[in-house]
């Protein structure tokens, strides 16, 4: 999930140094790492049995997957797996769960140890899924919600999961929308205001964050607290699929989240929030579902 900027920094490093996209990748995995024993310690995560796996997910995510009983699953950057767990759960034959960060793979592979689920959970940087893997094919690769903005080329990523899907298996995408990573709150006459903040398309570059504070509660992160993190409009993302060969069914665009982003949301059921009704309805999260076609296209090229 996406970190929250207050005063972006595109492409810096430290002392104005420029740095490559691997020392960026690098430096997000271990901040990742360092974030892990907060995130386990956090109410946001709930993994004292407060929050269950299908907390984090919008009923019409499961209407779009359909049944997943007897089908292989992979979860691409899975963090802890609190989301992994509930395609186990909703039977699938094989769960994986893949992320880069070594620190949170072993509290996943915790969890479900503890838990007593059969997930498999595999350390990677999602660009080597295929090959980490084995070759490994699945029905369903699942991804999302504060995933794509630490990819830095979407081209790249895109063909890895075209990829990793049998013929005829479905990529589902749950997201948040560009359009929710470029607003921030405001102070105004009448309190505080939603205004555009921050970039909604790529073209400056990664944004650079230094904070020992995360997205949820609990401790200041100790080690590494620099990140980068990549702005992906909409269309870059349904490019990037089409161009990996998948054929994209649907898009969605709703207004709710799955937890209290900015001050201002109100309950909206299931445990999601939204804007008040004195808000414009805007969209906060978005869904794309592709299909790889039964011949196993090639992506485009050029």
């Amino acid at each position: 999930m996406t970190t929250e900027q207050s005063e972006p920094t595109y492409g810096a490093g430290i002392h104005g140094a420029s740095p490559t996209v691997a020392e960026m990748v690098r430096a997000n995995r271990a901040n990742w790492d360092a974030r892990t024993p907060v995130h386990v310690a956090s109410r946001f995560y709930g993994l004292d049995g407060s929050r269950t796996a299908e907390d984090w997910f919008a009923p019409f995510e499961w209407a779009d997957l359909g049944d997943l009983a007897g089908r292989d699953v992979l979860h691409l950057q899975c963090h802890l797996g609190t989301e992994t767990a509930a395609f186990a759960e909703r039977g699938a034959a094989h769960t994986v769960g893949l992320d880069f960060s070594a620190a949170s793979v072993a509290e996943a592979r915790r969890l479900a140890r503890e838990a007593g689920r059969k997930v498999e959970f595999v350390e990677s940087d999602v660009h080597h899924a295929v090959e980490v893997l084995g070759g490994r094919r699945f029905d369903v690769v699942y991804t999302g919600k504060g995933a794509l903005c630490y990819l830095p080329d979407l081209r790249a990523w895109a063909e890895t999961v075209g990829a990793l899907l049998r013929p005829g298996g479905t990529f589902y995408l749950v997201e948040f929308h560009p359009l929710l990573n470029a607003l921030g709150p405001t102070p105004g006459p009448d309190g505080e205001q939603l205004l555009l903040r921050h970039d909604y398309l790529a073209g400056r570059g990664p944004i650079r964050s230094d904070t020992p504070h995360t997205y949820t509660d609990g401790p200041p992160v100790q080690g590494a607290t620099t990140s980068y993190e990549w702005r992906h409009g909409l269309g870059e993302v349904v490019s990037a699929v089409v161009a990996a060969g998948l054929t994209v069914e649907l898009v969605r665009e709703t207004e709710v989240l799955p937890w209290k982003r900015f001050e201002a949301m109100v309950p909206d059921g299931n445990g999601w929030w939204r804007l008040p009704e004195s808000e414009p309805i805007v969209p906060l999260l978005f869904a794309l579902r592709a299909v790889k076609g039964a011949g196993g296209e090639e992506p485009v090229t050029g």
